[in-house]
């Protein structure tokens, strides 16, 4: 079977960017909010990045950021994605692929499958979707609060759609999330942290060893993602 995509997100030091990699990261994402304990400068994140690109897609995160923004952080960071983790509009997504030339992955946050109805605005525009848990009363932060939504909810989404799935995933959940959902990819942050910012080296390798058990059980069963 298709192992998932699977992308660490929030990124900072050399060591957890490094282990991600090696574990089988196929994106690792750098975020630019700075309401965010993950926000980090373009500058360290190019750095950081430079370490691993070539073996894992770059991954720019970022929140109603304008082109100026967008510009110095494409040119220090040079991603191969940009993660459009705000209000974004169609015509806005369609903009930034016309300005900057790159791959954009829009994220929805979602609470229930009234959120979903707004995807097919985006489709044959976005390159792919990201469905995040709708942050909760009182955060600053459109994602990373490691909390969850109800996955039965992808049900409702047309099967063309190509998604990852977001939202307090973490080594305990992130097999019943493949098996409820058909994401072709995973995403997590404060699922592999010690506190928030600070990736945790030994839930970074417990999330993949999850990963790699579910496929492993998958497989035997001829389950395909």
């Amino acid at each position: 079977m298709k192992r998932p995509d699977v992308k660490i997100c929030g990124l900072k030091s050399a060591e957890a960017i490094d282990l991600a990699v090696a574990r089988g990261a196929t994106h690792v994402g750098f975020i630019f909010f700075e309401k965010s304990p993950r926000h980090i400068d373009p500058l360290t994140a190019g750095e950081l990045a430079d370490r691993v690109r070539g073996k894992t897609k770059i991954v720019a995160v970022t929140v109603d950021a304008d082109n100026e923004e967008l510009e110095e952080i494409i040119s220090f960071l040079k991603p191969d994605i940009l993660q459009l983790h705000g209000h974004e509009s169609p015509e806005r997504v369609l903009n930034v692929k016309a300005v900057f030339g790159l791959p954009v992955m829009k994220v929805f946050s979602v609470r229930g499958p009234d959120d979903l109805r707004a995807v097919s605005d985006y489709e044959g525009l976005a390159d792919r979707f990201l469905f995040d848990a709708k942050a909760p009363a009182g955060s600053d932060l459109p994602g990373g609060n490691g909390v969850s939504f109800d996955w039965d909810v992808m049900g409702a989404l047309d099967e063309s759609v190509d998604y990852m799935l977001s939202g307090g995933i973490n080594r305990d959940n992130v097999g019943r999330a493949l098996s409820a959902t058909r994401a072709s990819g995973i995403d997590a942050s404060s699922g592999v942290e010690s506190a928030p910012g600070v990736k945790d080296l030994q839930k970074i390798n417990a999330f993949f060893d999850a990963i790699d058990e579910w496929c492993e059980q998958a497989g035997s069963k001829g389950v395909t993602t």
